[in-house]
């Protein structure tokens, strides 16, 4: 199975649709993995950087990224979201995987260039408590600008920075 996560509780069919942030793309429905969900465990527009140990992440970007953790992945979201993240109500969409195409093998993401009926849609809260069960460590920050100057200032390759266009500056 594949899933769509929405604020959305009733939304029937995803027609394939322009990214706003890639106009030269062609119109697709966007979905992802089971593995990969958690990263949309969160208010849509919430900035959020998340990063993934794996066995190619050298000794120092465990340093850098993961200093006294435990955890192979970290989700950092800024402070000013906690309220927002513990609050929040989404749904996910689940599709059959016939008809999606993977896109990005490392954040998980499939896409389609059809009309696509959703099998079945979940009402998830307490999103926070959802992380921490996948074995996810969470983190706030004041700020998100540091973590994603060093993460992109280094080799490392196991990270997504999602909506930072809505983080402070």
């Amino acid at each position: 199975m594949l899933f769509h996560f929405s604020e959305q509780a009733d939304i029937e069919i995803f027609v394939p649709r322009e990214k706003q942030n890639r106009p030269d793309f062609p119109p697709v429905v966007w979905a992802i993995d089971e593995e990969h969900e958690f990263t949309y465990y969160f208010p849509r527009e919430c900035p959020r950087i998340v990063c993934r140990k794996d066995e190619t992440t050298t000794e120092q970007h465990t340093q850098l990224f993961f200093n006294n953790s435990m955890a192979d992945t970290i989700v950092t979201a800024e402070s000013d979201w906690y309220s927002k993240i513990s609050n929040q109500i989404i749904f996910r969409y689940s599709f059959e995987n016939e008809g999606f195409e993977l896109f990005d093998k490392t954040a998980g993401y499939y896409i389609s260039r059809h009309t696509v009926t959703p099998k079945a849609v979940d009402t998830y809260g307490n999103l926070i408590e959802r992380l921490i069960q996948k074995g996810i460590e969470i983190r706030f920050t004041t700020n998100l600008a540091p973590l994603r100057e060093a993460i992109l200032a280094s080799d490392f390759k196991g990270f997504g920075i999602h909506r930072f266009d809505n983080a402070k500056r």
